[in-house]
């Protein structure tokens, strides 16, 4: 299972890579899943067992999120 944040914006995708990887968590940029969006092309791939403190971290760096997936099968 992959865990997948997606964006509006690029900006927030970026923002979101870098306040995660301070807090030492591994998280990567990726392509939208065509299935998720369309909004924005990048989306960023992270822990699925950090989410909530991910969540935490996004409200209080004002970060915006379009949304929180979890993918099956997704590598």
């Amino acid at each position: 299972m992959a865990c997948i944040a997606t964006f509006f914006v690029t900006h927030m995708a970026l923002r979101f890579e870098r306040e995660c990887r301070k807090e030492g968590y591994d998280v990567r940029i990726i392509p939208v899943p065509r299935s998720l969006s369309a909004s924005c092309g990048l989306a960023c791939r992270y822990p699925c067992e950090a989410e909530e403190r991910i969540k935490e971290l996004c409200a209080a760096h004002n970060i915006e999120v379009e949304g929180f997936h979890r993918l099956e099968g997704y590598n």
